[in-house]
């Protein structure tokens, strides 16, 4: 699972996630990619499913780039704890993701199993994604 070897901060506020991404938008590395549509946080867990659902499609063949890195440290209480008493301790990491930013590059396969490979990896996701290619 994708996590920080360290951070500045060991609990981080929640912060607000709008707009639209002004990096990270255009193919620079593969031929067909997986874009963001909607602003949102994607945890690690999610990350790794989707890679290796899209690895397991194209059968280990093509490269596959990962843009986004969950850095973002979420807290949580354990269940039935009264209210107060401090921050809970650091359950997971997200990568917050912006709309129009690239997620994942795929080359080296066919157009169809690249967009067959994309496609599944984009139901492990919690944001609505599409996929982009240079090939028409």
């Amino acid at each position: 699972m994708l996590r920080p070897k360290q951070t500045k901060h060991k609990k981080d506020k929640k912060g607000i996630i709008k707009g639209n991404s002004s990096r990270n938008l255009r193919l620079n590395q593969g031929l067909f990619g997986l874009k963001a549509c909607e602003s949102g946080r994607i945890s690690a867990r999610q990350i790794e499913a989707a890679r290796i659902s899209i690895t397991r499609k194209i059968k280990r063949k093509g490269k596959l780039w990962i843009n986004i890195f969950p850095f973002k440290p979420v807290t949580s209480k354990p269940v039935e704890v009264r209210m107060g008493k401090g921050k809970g301790s650091v359950d997971h990491f997200i990568a917050p993701v912006k709309a129009g930013s690239l997620i994942y590059q795929l080359t080296g396969v066919p157009k169809k199993i690249a967009l067959q490979a994309l496609k599944g990896g984009s139901n492990k996701l919690s944001i609505n994604t599409r996929i982009v290619s240079k090939i028409r």
